[in-house]
């Protein structure tokens, strides 16, 4: 491989803002990947890849660099340089590259193999609390989620179906493979930038791993029936639903960020999805007035996002112990306030993209033990480990609300 010194550069300006100012990688990656025109899908593909693999392995290349935080522009250099002879990649006779120490740098990455911490690319804490809750299976679930998360698509069945999209996929260029196990996905065989293929802006499907399409399904909704997806967002999930209703009834998205659900609104006129009606939780009348009214409610609860890593490796340098407290508060408040939302005999999910059994199962029991939670029981729970499915690691429960009537 040749390197090309404008590309290089931008890999090493975006470090700096990633790790020195707080940016978030996808955003400063987005930024850096429209500072040249003249750029190529394979320009812009080295530049996202190799800026995101340096983050992924960020506390190993600085142990083996010996550079620490906040680190100087020639420090970057240096994991830029053990980022390429890890790779078998020749330096080019730059200054920047002058007296790399290439055998030390092997050397060095043998010795700390050893130690999983530095293998994996973790801070003390975060190894310390995954081993504490995933005891043996935690060594094999970090090390999936350091792997390069596959690009997967969910077919909108409300327009299309996974045969007439493979099709059309392929005439713009992009092969891909039916996933069975999943029965929207379909997986890139190639990454590529699928938002500029016609396919995509005709709304005929959604970038969503594997995994995340499993949590609308596991709500159980059909055609006409009221569902409430209470912690929406940007309305993966929400479209998802929508196509399960097939568009029949009604489908209540609920976020505290309005401007989220702006861009539900925007995704789902795009995915012809007419069922979804959009309202900002900017007071506590919002969920009141929808007690005992949903035959379904979805809570995709924001979490720690442990599960996501591979797509999202800066979150391991962003998140702190104390966070990790915080948001096991507020899902507990998410649990009690807006399960009263269920009408009697009606359904919840409880979801979250986390792998760590305190954000889960834990919860869980918490909130079947509350007062909110005493007319709820387990219907079943699926925990989904990314080093045994290959995708994200998530969890689900389906909790049923008991009707005294019956």
């Amino acid at each position: 491989m040749r390197l090309h010194r404008n590309l290089v550069f931008a890999v090493i300006d975006g470090l700096i803002e990633i790790f020195n100012e707080g940016g978030y990688a996808d955003k400063v990656i987005a930024k850096q990947l429209k500072r040249d025109k003249r750029w190529g899908s394979r320009d812009r593909s080295f530049v996202a890849e190799t800026t995101y693999d340096i983050v992924r392995w960020k506390r190993l290349y600085a142990a083996i660099a010996d550079v620490g935080e906040p680190f100087e522009r020639k420090d970057l250099w240096r994991l830029f340089a053990v980022w390429c002879t890890l790779r078998g990649i020749k330096l080019p006779d730059w200054p920047q590259f002058e007296e790399t120490p290439t055998r030390r740098i092997k050397g060095k990455f043998d010795e700390f193999s050893n130690i999983r911490k530095l293998r994996e690319s973790i801070p003390d804490w975060l190894d310390e609390l995954g081993e504490k809750e995933l005891g043996e299976k935690w060594d094999a679930e970090i090390a999936a989620l350091n792997k390069q998360a596959p690009v997967i698509l969910r077919v909108n069945r409300l327009k299309t179906n996974i045969g007439e999209l493979q099709q059309k996929l392929v005439e713009e260029g992009h092969e891909t493979e039916n996933l069975k196990a999943y029965k929207d996905a379909l997986q890139l065989q190639e990454r590529a930038n699928v938002f500029t293929t016609q396919a995509f802006k005709d709304g005929l499907f959604e970038v969503q791993d594997a995994s995340s399409q499993l949590v609308a399904p596991y709500l159980g909704v059909e055609p006409g029936m009221r569902v409430i997806d209470a912690c929406a967002g940007a309305g993966g999930k929400a479209l998802h639903l929508a196509a399960e209703m097939d568009n029949k009834g009604q489908l209540i998205a609920l976020d505290i960020y309005a401007n989220k659900l702006k861009e539900l609104k925007r995704r789902a006129r795009r995915a012809g999805a007419f069922n979804i009606e959009t309202r900002a939780i900017d007071s506590t009348k919002v969920i009141k007035k929808l007690h005992n009214s949903a035959d379904r409610v979805l809570l995709d609860a924001p979490c720690t996002g442990l599960g996501v890593l591979s797509r999202n490796p800066d979150a391991k340098w962003k998140l702190k112990p104390d966070f990790v407290a915080k948001i096991q508060e507020t899902q507990q408040t998410i649990l009690r306030d807006y399960s009263r939302m269920v009408k009697p005999g009606g359904k919840m999910v409880y979801a979250t993209c986390s792998i760590l059994p305190s954000e889960n199962q834990e919860q869980v029991k918490k909130f079947l033990k509350s007062e909110e939670g005493k007319n709820f029981s387990i219907e079943k729970q699926q925990t989904v480990l990314s080093s045994e499915s290959g995708y994200d690691g998530f969890y689900m429960c389906l909790m049923v609300k008991k009707d005294e009537k019956k």
